[in-house]
């Protein structure tokens, strides 16, 4: 890699007098970012319409646990970031990254349609005291109420403070208080649904892996080294991501589930919807009309008869992620006291899989880099001084990225259970729909971030990688810290306005501006040229164990569901301000510690900005 360009530095790229019409440039870039931009725009189309419904699909059609729900969702989310180290791997070496990206397109399409297949809800019951009772869900919403039938009596169930249960006659008497864990809620599934639920993820997973860190390759291969043009290039291309996500956001819960007294046409719906935005992704990689010749062609020295055994063995793989979905599903938690070495030990099979996998290659990858960097001029070990502080990176990475995802699992939640939806009281959203503000406040200002880094850049004063880190763990943090001053306002419902929820997204957007796109254009600066695929693989790792992480952390913020809805929505309110409390401390620390690392990091990326 060479240095940073200057304005003495002959290895920067002069453009001033260069016209882009002339060259075929698309706002200043190469015009092949334009197909990208809007190919993994309508990718993310369907992962996130697709996401938007996860969390409720699971805990309102399938009545799973909030600890179920939250665990499947982050080890979901986990092995859709964890593949990709083995599809930057297969790109490298075998199947180019063009191939790989289309490939991966067809497997998630197929994948979504598979989710579309969830058959009947489960039958809500409830096992109290060790004998099994049925319940009745009556109402939607805010008017949803559950009963427990014992015999001809039907008695309703209303949690208390002290999180015991009490079951009400019809004059509202208590009949009957049931101990703290005395009420174990569940329901009874269709094997088959759960069956095709877990196939339909497994298909995304591994699909995403050969998809995702190929065609952000493809981008970093758009610019030479030294052109200063690539973050800011990232950061258009990162706006297609949320671009798509935007309207997916709102239009897949709008159909799943409808609006105000519209109840939709049904989870399959919503899904549907989500694998036709990932079939018009394969449609521009596979007719693009020679637009992207040249770009994530198979390596040269690539086998070329080695396609197909990628191909079976990517199906043969199905297999494995269902068995890893179905332990994650039987985990129980150890018991309190048992320590560290106690939670390790117990840490279900995919736990073990993503520490283990980034134990080891973060040090293999680090040697791999001494033996074969090459040294400057004067002997020091250039290429493999900048892969430590891209790996220092990777690591506060993950920390941002258990964070922040709590969008999709625990803020799900808390808007659904403790948020009050109306929009200047016209009308009411759904709380799938609430992860639309974290895409639009994205589409709205990554344009401005791409100028401002631009801008300063120009000038001289655009900071460090590092410290865009280190404001970016500070930002989520304060977003958090936000939602929980905003918190004591709640109303006599015990529910937050929706204003403060989007306040967050505001704040956590910003965050993410100075971490994801950096980060994507971070790797493909400091990488050695010969493993960048890998090294886009070992980036989306840190995010996998992130992902997984947060589901863990989302646990910690659990509360007792009857056929979906809480039982008490104090106690629900209680739990989330203070898990979001402690996080938002904690990350506030973390990035004042990075900054303060961020000058030595400065000296090991030897002038990379």
């Amino acid at each position: 890699m060479v240095d940073s360009p200057t304005a003495d530095n002959p290895a920067e790229p002069d453009i001033s007098h260069e016209n882009p019409a002339a060259k075929g440039e698309w706002f200043g870039h190469p015009r092949q970012l334009a197909r990208l931009f809007t190919t993994e725009a309508m990718e993310r189309f369907g992962y996130y319409g697709m996401r938007a419904l996860l969390t409720l699909y699971l805990a309102q059609h399938f009545l799973f646990s909030d600890t179920t729900t939250t665990g499947l969702y982050g080890g979901f989310t986990a092995l859709v970031y964890l593949t990709p180290l083995i599809g930057g791997l297969l790109a490298d070496r075998i199947l180019g990254a063009k191939r790989s990206v289309k490939f991966g397109a067809i497997l998630m399409s197929i994948g979504y349609l598979t989710l579309c297949f969830g058959g009947a809800p489960a039958t809500p019951f409830a096992t109290i005291d060790g004998q099994r009772y049925e319940v009745v869900n009556e109402g939607r919403g805010e008017t949803a109420k559950q009963f427990v039938v014992d015999g001809d009596q039907r008695l309703l169930i209303k949690g208390n403070d002290d999180k015991t249960v009490s079951l009400l006659n019809p004059d509202g008497s208590e009949a009957r208080k049931i101990a703290d864990g005395g009420f174990k809620p569940d329901g009874e599934r269709n094997p088959m649904s759960v069956f095709l639920l877990l196939i339909g993820l497994g298909l995304v997973v591994i699909g995403n892996g050969f998809f995702k860190p190929n065609i952000s390759t493809i981008v970093g291969s758009l610019y030479k080294d030294g052109d200063r043009r690539r973050d800011a290039g990232f950061t258009i291309f990162y706006m297609g991501i949320n671009l798509g996500s935007l309207f997916s956001q709102i239009l897949c819960p709008l159909l799943a589930v409808g609006m105000g007294s519209w109840g939709g046409l049904g989870w399959w719906a919503g899904f549907a919807l989500a694998a036709s935005g990932m079939l018009v992704s394969w449609l521009l990689f596979q007719f693009d009309g020679g637009k992207l010749d040249g770009y994530g062609d198979r390596p040269a020295d690539a086998p070329t008869n080695k396609d197909i055994f990628v191909y079976v063995g990517a199906i043969l793989a199905l297999p494995v992620v269902y068995f890893l979905f179905s332990n994650l599903m039987s985990y129980v938690k150890p018991a309190e006291g048992t320590g560290i070495i106690g939670y390790i030990t117990t840490l279900p099979i995919m736990g073990k899989i993503m520490f283990g996998t980034f134990l080891v290659s973060v040090p293999a990858i680090l040697a791999w880099a001494w033996f074969n960097g090459v040294k400057d001029e004067n002997g020091h070990r250039k290429e493999f001084q900048m892969m430590v502080a891209a790996m220092v990176l990777i690591t506060f990475n993950t920390v941002f990225w258990t964070l922040f995802e709590q969008a999709g699992s625990s803020l799900t939640l808390f808007a659904d259970r403790n948020t009050d939806m109306s929009v200047f009281g016209l009308f009411s959203i759904t709380a799938g729909q609430t992860q639309f503000f974290n895409a639009f406040f994205i589409v709205a200002l990554a344009p401005l971030f791409s100028m401002m880094w631009n801008a300063m850049a120009r000038r001289g004063i655009e900071p460090s990688i590092p410290v865009k880190f280190a404001i970016a763990l500070m930002g989520v943090g304060a977003g958090f810290l936000f939602l929980v001053f905003g918190a004591q306002f709640a109303g006599a419902d015990f529910k937050v306005g929706l204003w403060w929820l989007a306040g967050l997204y505001l704040i956590h957007s910003i965050a993410e501006l100075c971490i994801s796109p950096v980060g994507l254009s971070m790797i493909t600066k400091l990488s050695i040229a010969r493993i960048v695929g890998m090294m886009m693989g070992v980036w989306f790792l840190s995010i996998a164990i992130a992902q997984y992480v947060a589901g863990v952390v989302a646990q910690f913020a659990s509360v007792e569901t009857v056929g979906g809805q809480v039982t008490n929505l104090q106690v629900s309110l209680d739990t989330y301000v203070m898990v979001f409390e402690k996080i938002g401390i904690f990350s506030i620390i973390v990035g004042g510690v990075l900054l303060l690392l961020s000058w030595p990091l400065k000296k090991l990326m030897h002038g990379v900005k």
